[in-house]
């Protein structure tokens, strides 16, 4: 049985579609993952190093762009269908799972015109626009929040969560005692703004006795956060890097972390019941980031900082309020575990290999 998932862009499509590639192994031991993507964005370097096959497809995003470059987008996606079809027809698919951004568009629609059972995720509390220009050629919507079901089909649709890697799952974190160690990180990519309040804000975490800090900054901005932990006396005590392979081994051991707010970290904080501080993109499309962080903070799991208000001041000194207040962190770590869903990826496959057992027996009765 070969399963080919379409996923690329950023670790928020990674990382889910990865999790889900090794439950469908464990499951089904002889079967066969592929993945899709571009040679654009981060696939190109999380594929390889997690073990699965990459095949790339011409595609390129559409949102937030010129006209112009729209209309190459557009230009494009029966090229990447053509060539989605004829990988679908070499690998013998029997399944297909997109996960969103612009590399699912051509292998979903290939999918439905080679009548391959087929499934999209949504991991957003606001539903991409990939996501909903294909749920009419998806036979399964899978969602993380109950919310964005209102955009598709109730028939299709089953709310499971955001799968996260078995490494999240079988970890035990327990809540933190005391703000020992700070974990920063901005995503794949790093984030420049929280770099940069972390930086104004050095002075005063170093006067939170014994604090570590592991700081993933993006490969674009590692020299200069470094050189600010240099020169504020914090290198002994503070891990930069620009960027973290073992992040569920870091979340685990992290007292309290601050990030933004896409959909895999909102799913990994909570499998793991860790207590963050949130700032959420500005510009995510749609501000689904905004609203994946309201769900945390209405829970009382996270504090909310939004990026017009982030600044060395603002950070530092919630950062040391929460150094003074443990019960606070071992609240939020609670809450942050009650929201947290560690069946996803099983829910998925269950939901998908009974697709495929009903397109047996619809073929088998057609015989």
């Amino acid at each position: 049985m070969t399963l080919v998932i379409a996923a690329g862009g950023t670790g928020g499509h990674l990382y889910p579609a990865v999790a889900l590639a090794r439950e469908f192994l464990r499951r089904i031991p002889d079967g066969v993952v592929r993945f899709v993507g571009t040679t654009r964005g981060l696939e190109s370097t999380v594929i390889p190093r997690e073990g699965f096959p990459l095949d790339v497809i011409t595609a390129k995003p559409f949102m937030g762009l010129s006209l112009g470059k729209m209309a190459r987008a557009l230009a494009a996606l029966p090229i990447g269908v053509l060539q989605s079809v004829a990988l679908l027809r070499r690998h013998r698919t029997d399944l297909v799972v997109g996960i969103g951004g612009y590399t699912s568009p051509p292998v979903l629609l290939a999918a439905w015109l080679l009548r391959i059972p087929r499934a999209i995720m949504e991991p957003n509390a606001y539903p991409g626009m990939a996501n909903r220009a294909l749920a009419p050629f998806a036979d399964r919507i899978f969602l993380a929040f109950a919310d964005a079901g209102a955009r598709f089909s109730r028939a299709k649709v089953r709310v499971v969560g955001t799968p996260v890697r078995r490494a999240f799952v079988e970890r035990a974190a327990s809540p933190p005692s005391e703000l020992k160690t700070l974990l920063v990180f901005g995503g794949s990519q790093g984030a420049q703004a929280i770099n940069s309040a972390m930086i104004d804000a050095l002075p005063t975490l170093a006067a939170i006795p014994d604090l570590r800090i592991v700081h993933q900054t993006g490969a674009k901005d590692q020299a200069r956060v470094q050189a600010a932990y240099d020169a504020a006396g914090l290198t002994p005590r503070a891990h930069v890097v620009p960027f973290l392979f073992d992040m569920p081994e870091q979340m685990e051991h992290a007292d309290l972390i601050v990030s933004r707010a896409g959909a895999v970290t909102v799913a990994e904080l909570t499998a793991l019941g860790r207590p963050a501080v949130l700032v959420p993109l500005p510009h995510a499309i749609y501000g689904h980031q905004a609203k994946n962080a309201a769900v945390l903070e209405q829970a009382g799991a996270a504090v909310v900082l939004s990026q017009d208000r982030l600044n060395g001041g603002t950070l530092g000194s919630l950062l040391a309020e929460l150094s003074r207040n443990p019960a606070r962190l071992r609240t939020m770590a609670e809450r942050s575990r009650d929201l947290g869903r560690t069946e996803s990826a099983e829910h998925i496959i269950d939901e998908c290999l009974a697709l495929l057992q009903r397109g047996n027996r619809n073929a088998a009765a057609a015989v």
